[in-house]
């Protein structure tokens, strides 16, 4: 691991996201767990302000807003270590700063070719051959 990723994470192919830029609250994780829960604190939530960041354009932080709001927070308590909740609490921001900041692409609709429309056809006629042989005739 390079001196750089320990700094910095890639959101996307354009935005790598400076670790300063998330605030880390550490604090007691809550449910069962016994003396080693009542006394260390491995709960960790990660904050990221939108608006405050150096990473993203203006164009990105509209884009984040509308989609995720000012601020995009996550929390992890999964593990015993806290070393490890930060690292799952920080891919979880990155995560969602990655799903905000997607865009998507704009469908361009298409016809069906002739052939494909034949075989529909084809196929709807032949449904209709088979549901036709079923049927009782009461008219007799």
């Amino acid at each position: 691991m390079s001196d750089d990723d320990r700094t910095r994470r890639r959101v996307t192919r354009s935005v790598l996201l400076p670790l300063s830029e998330i605030e880390l609250r550490i604090s007691r994780s809550s449910g069962p767990g016994g003396q080693h829960a009542n006394k260390t604190e491995s709960r960790v939530e990660a904050v990221f302000d939108v608006a405050a960041s150096t990473a993203l354009s203006d164009v990105q932080k509209q884009r984040v807003i509308r989609k995720s709001g000012p601020i995009i927070r996550a929390v992890a308590q999964d593990e015993r270590s806290q070393l490890r909740n930060r690292e799952l609490a920080i891919d979880r921001v990155v995560a969602r700063l990655a799903e905000a900041l997607h865009v998507e692409r704009r469908r361009v609709p298409t016809k069906p070719s002739r052939a494909a429309q034949a075989k529909r056809v084809e196929t709807k006629k032949r449904r209709g051959e088979t549901k036709k042989l079923r049927r009782v005739d009461d008219r007799e």
